[in-house]
């Protein structure tokens, strides 16, 4: 019987714990050095001058009192509150991003490993999809698939058909999840072509985060008897989730930026009702100023969001 083990064991387990909290007091500690507080007066005085002529220099009578209808406005007819023009854009935006990022996460996630295939066809005809798509604007693809989805394969289906046929609240819950049905093929070509679109960026991370394993966890997988597919899934995915969140972040905001675009097919998402109300109200800076300040908000939020996930993964075992 070894008993000299148990102090040894005591010691160890108290060494790794002081070291533990050692790393988190570091991690919480922040130094402000003088670069960081001259950039930070840089910044606010750039702010602050910018204001000022905006205040001054202009021509333009500011109007904040009437933007708050446009967020929220009381509908005498249903004698409550609903939501104004530019929430409704909000929500829109918000479910064309959700819909184009969870559809653009699993094709993205497909093509990612087919670019790692061992298999040259599987490679080639990922690495035309990456580079095509890639290499074409989106303005372009919107306008392709606008003409291509929402005429012809809509058309041939008999999509707009089949939707107006459903009962009122079968279209009404439709409605929660695409927006009104009486535009759901202009939608449908904009989720299209922003899951193409940002499908091929997401490949690309799935692509690095798995090529960024190291070779000893295939092996190690492979002397236990695991398959490649059941290697992959069990053993290196894992791992390299947690390597791409930081730049599938980045991506899921991208979408939130670009789904801007499909503004020009008469998406009623953010961007365009910013427009339709700076046509009518003639507040183009404080419409725009609102709407800045909405795209950040719902970015950050997603920011946030996605760094909690990441922490919460690195502190699993």
């Amino acid at each position: 019987m070894n008993t000299g083990s148990t102090p040894t064991i005591g010691k160890t387990r108290f060494n790794r714990r002081a070291s533990s909290l050692q790393n988190t007091s570091t991690k919480r500690k922040i130094r402000i050095t003088p670069l960081d507080t001259t950039i930070l007066v840089v910044l606010a005085g750039m702010f602050g001058f910018i204001a000022y002529k905006a205040a001054t220099g202009l021509n333009y009578h500011w109007n904040w009192a009437v933007i708050p209808q446009f967020l929220i406005r009381y509908d005498t007819e249903a004698q409550s509150w609903v939501p104004g023009l530019l929430m409704h854009g909000l929500f829109t935006t918000i479910r064309l991003s959700l819909w184009s990022g969870l559809f653009a996460i699993i094709l993205g996630t497909f093509v990612g490993l087919m670019r790692v295939s061992p298999r040259l066809f599987r490679r080639q005809l990922a690495t035309t999809y990456v580079g095509l798509i890639r290499n074409t604007p989106p303005l372009v693809l919107i306008f392709v698939f606008y003409f291509f989805v929402g005429d012809q394969i809509m058309t041939l289906l008999h999509v707009n058909e089949a939707i107006y046929a459903l009962s009122p609240e079968a279209q009404e819950v439709l409605g929660w999840f695409f927006g009104p049905m009486s535009r759901f093929s202009q939608f449908l070509s904009a989720l299209v072509t922003l899951t193409l679109f940002e499908a091929a960026y997401i490949a690309e991370i799935v692509r690095a985060g798995i090529e960024s394993i190291e070779s000893g966890q295939w092996e190690a997988a492979s002397g236990t008897g695991m398959s490649r597919t059941k290697a992959m899934m069990y053993v290196i995915l894992p791992q390299a989730i947690q390597r791409m969140l930081p730049a599938l972040a980045g991506q899921f905001i991208s979408i939130i930026k670009d789904s801007t675009i499909v503004s020009v097919i008469s998406i009623e998402e953010l961007t365009f009702q910013a427009q339709q109300l700076m046509t009518t109200t003639y507040r183009s800076f404080e419409i725009w100023t609102l709407v800045l300040v909405m795209y950040f908000v719902l970015t950050f939020l997603c920011s946030m969001v996605v760094r909690k996930l990441e922490l919460t993964l690195q502190r699993e075992p």
